[in-house]
């Protein structure tokens, strides 16, 4: 006897932390969802995935208007000082600004698409979308640290006179400050919803911040009496941003490949294997679609249970996985029978998966 149980969108209202995991609890379901809550605690009907997915995007889209408004800002001010002085760090600094508020745009979109439902084509939603925004996002990274690398380097062959040092060291702290609050901010919320993308976006924002401060501290070498010292903040700054650029590649590589912190499995398998009736836990498999979990897992139960039975405990399983998993939308839980059965149970299919 086999058995399957599958609710669609069937995400629960109430995530709790897991404690050591990176990952975290949506807490946040609005003024609807708070208003169901007091009458319907538990409920697990579609409308509360939908509520759910709306709120996750709705916070990430305020995330990236505030970033976006903020970077713009900073790149202006920035600018007017480039045209001033000449400072070729600062010029970076100007462009990965504006490179980080245009970012903003594929995420957007992402977000925006997100909400459209499954179709017969797209069965699993457009939740990849996010995926394919971060892997732009690395590559507008990687240009604007080739595009610095290079106007250092020409500076360093052909040296020019930068003027307005005073303002050149302000605009880079104006432009440390405008960053560090948009990469606390969009991390903090790419965290909170389980978004690589808006985290990638995130650390690229901090390495700005940080090459900020290379160009004041370029600044105050010119100041000093050391010319070349503005265009080697420049090649500084490209060392910095390729070290961010391995880093969201790597977390993007990893979410393409459907990669999860192996801790995120055990303790799938950990709260599978607690549920009364569930003998043994076979497989767990899990997977991101934007910033949302899916799940599969194949459990072991009594042979002799009823059909009724059975689905019960897989059913139970699901409720329990629902809850105790952070951001786990849906999971797929297939019952096998136990040992009495096994042995002839798959003996249909068992040929088509020998190794």
């Amino acid at each position: 006897m086999t058995e399957h149980s599958q609710v669609a969108g069937e995400p629960h209202s109430h995530h709790h932390d897991t404690g050591g995991h990176d990952h975290h609890a949506l807490h946040a379901h609005g003024a609807i969802g708070l208003v169901r809550s007091l009458f319907a605690p538990h409920s697990h009907d579609a409308m509360d995935s939908i509520d759910q997915a709306l709120v996750a995007s709705d916070d990430g889209m305020k995330a990236l208007k505030i970033s976006f408004g903020v970077l713009a800002a900073t790149a202006m001010v920035q600018l007017v000082v480039v045209l001033a002085s000449g400072s070729v760090a600062l010029l970076g600094d100007t462009v990965h600004n504006a490179a980080d508020s245009l970012t903003a745009l594929p995420l957007a979109l992402a977000f925006w698409l997100e909400r459209k439902p499954p179709t017969r084509r797209y069965t699993f939603g457009y939740g990849r979308m996010e995926d394919l925004a971060g892997m732009f996002i690395v590559v507008v990274i990687a240009a604007s640290s080739a595009f610095t690398a290079w106007e250092a380097v020409d500076r360093l062959i052909h040296p020019q006179t930068v003027h307005h040092v005073g303002w050149v060291v302000v605009a880079g702290v104006v432009g440390f400050a405008g960053n560090e609050f948009v990469a606390v901010y969009r991390t903090r919320v790419g965290r909170s919803i389980g978004s690589a993308a808006l985290v990638a976006d995130g650390y690229h924002a901090r390495t700005d911040g940080l090459t900020s401060l290379a160009v004041v501290a370029g600044a105050l070498g010119v100041a000093a009496g050391w010319p070349s010292a503005d265009p080697v903040m420049g090649l500084v700054i490209t060392v910095a941003i390729v070290a961010i650029v391995k880093n969201a590649a790597r977390d993007i590589y990893r979410r393409l490949m459907d990669s999860v912190d192996p801790r995120l499995v055990d303790h799938v398998e950990a709260v599978l294997a607690s549920v009364d009736g569930v003998e043994a836990v076979e497989t767990v498999r899990i997977r991101w679609i934007g910033h949302e979990l899916r799940a599969e897992a194949v459990i072991v139960s009594d042979t002799c249970l009823s059909l009724t039975a059975a689905h019960a405990i897989a059913e139970l399983a699901h409720h329990r996985l629902l809850h105790e998993i952070p951001r786990l939308t849906e999971a797929l839980i297939h019952s096998d029978p136990g040992t009495d059965g096994r042995a002839t149970g798959h003996d249909l299919t068992a040929h088509h998966f020998v190794l």
